[in-house]
Formats: C-alpha cells, structure tokens, sequence
C-alpha cells in the first residue's frame, strides 16, 4: 500500500505543478491582475477627459458664446466696439501698454 500512496503523492504534486508555477499559473494570474488594475484606472481617467471634450464640443456646436471665448483667448479676436487692452510685464522686450480698438483694424 505505501509505493501507491508515494504514487498517487507524486501524482498530485505533478498535477499541481503548472497550477502554481506554469506559464499560465497563479503568478501570470497576479500580474495580469495588476495590468487590469492599471488599465482600469487609465480608462476612468480618459473617460473624464472625454467626458470634457464632449461637452466643449456640445458648446461649440450649440452657443455663439463658446465660438466666441475660443476665437478670444487662442486667437487673440477682438469683437466690434471691445476695445483690447495688453499690458507687458517688464522682463519682456517691448515693454509698455498697447490698446486697440476693434474697429481700428486687426
């Protein structure tokens, strides 16, 4: 009776050999694990920027004002009779104030 038990104890190490340190075994089930925990995170985070981006999109597509505050501070537009005020700081170069006005050209 003991070489069958030796058997059988050896059978069932060998079976739960790759469980434990196979290619596909507990250890690639932990980093995979991991790599899911950090895609999820980075999901949520670009959903939160999509989430954004849609409702930027949803204004410029809806409202005159949004077109309006874009064509403002990336543009540098000055809508008629707005008068547009840049003043320097002093480390700059050509230091001093400019004004123009929207109907002065620009």
């Amino acid at each position: 009776m003991r070489p069958l038990t030796l058997v059988l104890c050896a059978l069932l190490v060998a079976i739960q050999y790759p469980l434990w340190f196979g290619e596909r075994g507990w250890r690639e089930v932990w980093r995979l694990s991991g790599q899911l925990a950090e895609q999820q995170q980075t999901n949520a985070r670009m959903s939160v920027h999509n989430a954004g981006l849609e409702a930027e999109l949803r204004d410029l597509a809806e409202g005159r004002q949004a077109v309006e505050e874009r064509a403002r501070y990336d543009l540098g537009m000055v809508g008629r009779g707005e008068v547009f005020v840049q003043i320097n700081q002093a480390g700059e170069s050509s230091g001093g104030t400019r004004i123009q006005t929207a109907d002065a050209g620009r």
